[in-house]
């Protein structure tokens, strides 16, 4: 029945890209082979505390996080953005286990020789939550999870009111960092995970609460990093 349903909406409705909305030749993709192909992979050294390539001869800018590294392997732009727009406000679901896939199997060696014992999503607010029914961060963090054979501990809860980020700059970013509590012990080792590293306040709050309840070591892994 589900394929089925899926033929016929495809009839009326032919799959799109996720990232470009161009026609899609199979009705199991996601996304285009030239969307595919421009997807914007962050390559050669960067800074294993920050996540980037440069600190344009400033300091680094998590040099006090409570994280003890960050990781991403994209730039958050061109095909990479569209798809966490597609994912975060779109509702393009199947979208979360793409892009899981294409953290889990890019992980670095200093991660993947030694993978922590969990992986703990940055938690939704949870009216935001409920408007848009999905935590995407939740499932891109589960298909993390699925992909490295590591647990799943959504061990997080949001505290704060859940203030709109989405083009605010760097100083409201920070002055609006969430409230994050755990709400069950952490792991000694966790991959913290989330869609997009910008000024690193969110994943700051989430690894200081995950510390605060035991865990020892804090990775926090992104699918897209902001340059």
């Amino acid at each position: 029945m589900h394929g089925a349903l899926a033929h016929a909406v495809a009839l009326v409705a032919p799959p799109a890209c996720a990232a470009c909305r161009a026609p899609l030749a199979a009705a199991e993709a996601l996304v285009c082979p030239a969307c595919l192909r421009a997807l914007p992979w962050l390559r050669g050294s960067r800074c294993r505390r920050c996540a980037l390539p440069s600190h344009r001869g400033r300091p680094c800018p998590a040099a006090a996080a409570a994280f003890a590294a960050a990781w991403a392997p994209l730039a958050y732009d061109g095909t990479a953005r569209r798809l966490v727009a597609a994912l975060k406000f779109r509702g393009a679901l199947p979208l979360a286990g793409l892009m899981g896939a294409q953290v889990a199997a890019n992980l670095p060696p200093w991660v993947a020789t030694a993978l922590p014992e969990a992986v703990v999503p940055v938690p939704a607010h949870a009216g935001r939550r409920r408007v848009r029914g999905f935590d995407h961060a939740a499932l891109l963090a589960e298909a993390v999870a699925r992909r490295a054979g590591i647990e799943l501990a959504p061990c997080l809860v949001r505290r704060d009111r859940g203030g709109r980020q989405v083009g605010a700059g760097r100083v409201q970013r920070r002055r609006a960092a969430p409230v994050v509590e755990a709400r069950a012990p952490a792991p000694a080792r966790v991959l913290l995970v989330d869609d997009v590293h910008t000024t690193g306040a969110t994943l700051h709050a989430c690894a200081a609460a995950l510390r605060l309840a035991g865990a020892r070591e804090v990775i926090a892994v992104t699918y897209a990093r902001t340059l």
